[in-house]
């Protein structure tokens, strides 16, 4: 699995760091015409910023409109850099799309990598797909690992935004590391507000890598 140097200037940690960045338009605007045109613009500075992973991830978009933006995006992304786009929740519309692969959440009543993985596999031009989890317990990590995931995603670390800018705080670097310890070769990703300073500790800890939607400008 491809694992580029983590470059954000003001971060001085040059271990290799696997960088997955999530989307959100509704912090560009309310304006839907205005929001999508922000989001293909910062779709291509990511793909040109090397990340490895964009995870699409569009709640309020109906299938159809999320597919549309998920193969412009897929345009955006065969034109140069090796990013990989993952489509939240949606089998059908990554599978519709020629996308990388498939994000899940830790809902029970979610498909699992294995369903998943049938899903790509009836397609005409079947790849193997990229599927990330995620995780916010030790259960969760464990039940990612036996349904075979690729990639977790484990938080919040440090923080967590909701509603009305209310942050709570986060699992802590502890969680994270048995995180780790549990889910053995599976790489993890931490999530919940990641910073360039704190970047260090998460790797410190087991992490493979680090996950966000403000963390990648």
């Amino acid at each position: 699995m491809k694992q580029p140097a983590w470059s954000y200037q003001s971060c001085s940690y040059t271990a290799a760091v696997l960088r997955y960045a999530i989307t959100d338009s509704k912090r560009f605007g309310n304006n839907l015409t205005a929001r999508r045109s922000a989001l293909m613009e910062h779709a291509k500075r990511l793909v040109q910023a090397g990340i490895d992973y964009i995870q699409l991830r569009e709640k309020d978009l109906e299938a159809g409109d999320l597919l549309m933006l998920a193969e412009d995006i897929m345009r955006v992304l065969s034109t140069d850099g090796d990013t990989r786009l993952l489509i939240n929740s949606r089998a059908d519309v990554a599978v519709a799309a020629g996308a990388g692969g498939v994000h899940l959440t830790s809902h029970l009543d979610e498909l699992t990598p294995v369903q998943v993985r049938q899903v790509f596999a009836v397609a005409e031009s079947w790849v193997e797909p990229i599927i990330s989890v995620s995780c916010h317990t030790p259960a969760d990590v464990e039940r990612a690992c036996a349904n075979a995931a690729d990639l977790i995603l484990f938080g919040p670390t440090f923080e967590k935004k909701l509603r009305d800018e209310l942050v709570v705080e986060g699992v802590g670097l502890g969680a994270l590391h048995e995180a780790c310890e549990l889910a053995g070769n599976i790489p993890v990703v931490a999530l919940g507000g990641i910073t360039a300073a704190n970047t260090r500790s998460c790797m410190d800890c087991g992490a493979a890598g680090i996950a966000g939607i403000r963390l990648f400008p």
